[in-house]
Order: structure tokens, then sequence, then C-alpha cells
């Protein structure tokens, strides 16, 4: 008697799989994949969600900021007729109050002399901090931490502690009303110092050492090798120095009391002589704001710099 054996089919990949024919392989090859990308889209889609609360607060803010600035345009272009009116629209707009400030006060001439002003402070002020922090920052010398917490400390006193020995001091100079009696105890400033000696620490000694033996003075050294590698830091800290002396209404509105050759002093000078024109007083404001509104708008960049870099709003 003969015995028939009946082998089981061979499966698919296995050794005794017929090689004739394609090799099918169950189950869809692209899952994990889109499993993945689905994953990820959910992590985004959850992580913008996040960033909505702060993100409205931001713009809240930002409102709340821009507002008085965007009133005070609005409130210039109206005619005098309509500038107590609390429509938000600025229409119907009007030349009328700028036109009336021109003829009435030189505002350019506060322009310029404002400007010259601020540049001569910024300029001062950059010069000073220059020479200061490099002197910090490349030598050590008895009492070198003593004096630089004087420095800082200089900075850290209120300017109304100061005030009145300034202005004594600029009376028996004989420079009150002058724009000179507003520059002269303000050539230092404490904050330049502070902060360009942080990036001079952080300058590498390695060039220092190189140009030094290049034949180099120290002079040669600062204005030839520091100078062209700080230039970012010394645009932006320089911006923001101009914009801290622009906006400066205190120590200039003391010293010229009896003179409107600043623009500061000028509108306080025009609000008082104005009463309630407010078209006209907003419109000053405007012209006041211009010179800073041009200089953000082309050296943004630097702008934002400096404000980074000096951890203040």
């Amino acid at each position: 008697m003969a015995f028939i054996t009946i082998a089981p089919p061979a499966q698919p990949g296995s050794v005794d799989a017929p090689l004739s024919g394609p090799t099918k392989v169950s189950g869809p090859t692209t899952a994990p994949a889109a499993g993945r990308g689905r994953l990820r889209f959910a992590s985004f889609r959850l992580g913008s969600l996040r960033l909505v609360p702060s993100h409205a607060l931001l713009i809240a803010l930002a409102v709340v900021s821009i507002f008085p600035i965007y009133w005070m345009f609005v409130t210039a272009f109206r005619p005098s007729s309509d500038a107590l009116s609390t429509n938000p629209l600025p229409g119907p707009l009007s030349l009328e109050n700028f036109q009336y400030v021109l003829k009435t006060i030189p505002i350019a001439g506060m322009l310029a002399n404002t400007f010259g002003m601020a540049l001569t402070l910024a300029v001062s002020q950059l010069l000073v901090a220059i020479l200061a922090s490099y002197g910090f920052a490349r030598w050590d010398f008895l009492g070198k931490k003593a004096l630089y917490l004087l420095f800082v400390g200089s900075w850290l006193v209120p300017f109304q502690v100061t005030m009145i020995p300034n202005y004594l001091l600029v009376s028996q100079m004989g420079l009150l009303n002058t724009i000179t009696g507003v520059v002269i105890p303000q050539l230092c400033s404490a904050f330049a110092v502070m902060m360009l000696r942080q990036h001079l620490e952080a300058f590498p000694k390695d060039l220092l050492d190189a140009s030094q033996m290049d034949g180099r003075s120290s002079w040669r050294t600062l204005w030839e090798v520091v100078v062209p590698n700080l230039r970012p830091a010394l645009a932006a800290l320089g911006i923001m120095l101009f914009i801290s002396a622009w906006n400066e209404y205190l120590w200039p509105s003391l010293i010229m009391q009896k003179s409107d050759a600043l623009i500061q002093v000028g509108i306080r000078g025009f609000l008082g002589a104005e009463g309630n024109n407010w078209g006209a007083i907003m419109a000053a404001s405007s012209l006041a704001c211009l010179p800073i509104f041009l200089i953000y708008i082309f050296l943004q960049r630097y702008v934002v710099d400096a404000f980074v870099r000096s951890g203040l709003k």
C-alpha cells in the first residue's frame, strides 16, 4: 500500500515558497509616518493655542502704548474747531494747526538747536564711555574696583539729588539760559561706561596682545582694533544716548527758563501762551516727535538692538 503525504502550502517569504510570482506584503507601509505627522501637527496646534493669551496681552499693551501717539496726530490734523472731538477717526483732515505753529513760534530753529544739543551729548558721552571702559577693561590698577563702583553709584543717584549742585555750578559759570549750560553737566554718562565695559570685558584678549606685538600703542590699539570691532554696540548705544538727550525735559526747562531755544522748553511756553488751543499744541508736539520717528524708521535695527542690549523698555 502506498502512502501519499500532502504537505501544507508554503508561507510567503519562506524558504519553500515558490520563486515565481510577486510577493505581497499585507498592511499599509505608510501608517507610522502618517501617525507621526498627525502627532506633530497636534503638538503645533497645542503650542499655538498656548501662545494665544500671551499674544493677546502683548497686542493689548501695544494698543495702549500707541493710542496716545495716534490721538496726538489725529488731534493735530483736525481743524481747531474740532480739536476736542471724541471721534477716533482722523477726518476731516486739515493743516491749519501746523500752519499756525510754523507762523507763531520758530519751530525749525528749536528743532535744529535740540538736534545739535542731543548730538553733542550723545557724541561726548560715547567718547568718554569708550575711553573709560577701555581703561577699566584693559588694565589693572590700584582702586580700580572702587572707582568703577563710584561710576555705577553715580548712575544710581537720583537726578533730584544732583540737580541743585549742578544748577549752582552752571549759575556761577554764567551759563544760565544757554545751551552750553544744558550740555556741560551731562558730558559723561555712567550708564554708557557700564554698558561698554561689559562689551570690552568679553573682547578677545588675543587681539589686544597681537596688536601690542605688532608695535601698536594702546591708543592706536583702541582706535584701530577695538573700536572697529565694536561698531554695532557703539551705534546702538549712541542712538539710545541721542534719544535720551532729545527726550530730556526737566534739566533743560530748569536752565532755559528765559529762553525757548530748545523744543522741550518752547513747547512748554507755547502751551502756556495758547491755553486751550489743543490742536496747535498737538501739532507742535507732533513736529517734536518727528526726528525720533525718522531715526526709528531708518535705523530700526540699531534702535531695537540698543534697547535689547540695555535691558530697558
